[in-house]
């Protein structure tokens, strides 16, 4: 576990702001996301169990399901469809509002302020989200997701992984594995 948590530490925290998404970008990302959004729910469940499956350690900071193994219990369980379509919502939220950058950024900082004050959880888990959530989406919307419209997705997920660790940065994080709390 420890392995997986360092593997990524490194590479965020020197994670370049991408330059802002053009109109091109924007519309990309809008119309593949429509199609997603359709299935909201199952699209939410399937990027949650992907990240659990590829990175057992983010399970930790979910007390109503971190001790569930089985992937079909998972999915089964109302708590995590629950979250999942938290997710799906959130992601929605910044889909709809990337001609407001304002919005945008007031909804990073909400999620970040949650995430590292309330849930405490270490940044680099957004950086494995943000795979998790473009691997998931190619695989089960090959027709959606082209080569353009990954580029534009990875250059959405980047620049959120960015706004959140300056959030984090803000607010005088330190990795909870050098604190004594």
């Amino acid at each position: 576990m420890e392995t997986e948590r360092m593997q990524g530490e490194g590479e965020l925290n020197h994670l370049e702001r991408p330059s802002p998404l053009n109109e091109r970008e924007k519309v990309l990302i809008q119309d593949s996301w429509a199609k997603v959004y359709e299935n909201c729910e199952d699209a939410g469940v399937a990027i949650l169990l992907r990240l659990f499956v590829n990175f057992p350690s983010s399970k930790q900071y979910f007390s109503d399901f971190k001790h569930v193994e089985e992937p079909e219990e998972l999915e089964r369980s109302v708590q995590f469809r629950k979250h999942a379509r938290r997710v799906m919502n959130g992601i929605n939220t910044l889909v709809e509002s990337l001609d407001n950058s304002d919005k945008v950024a007031s909804v990073l900082k909400l999620v970040g302020k949650a995430h590292a004050l309330r849930h405490k959880v270490e940044p680099v888990y957004f950086k494995f989200l943000s795979g998790v959530i473009l691997e998931v989406l190619g695989e089960a919307f090959p027709e959606v997701v082209t080569a353009d419209v990954a580029a534009a997705w990875t250059k959405l997920l980047a620049t959120l992984c960015c706004s959140i660790n300056a959030v984090y940065e803000e607010l005088g994080w330190t990795s909870l594995s050098t604190s004594t709390g």
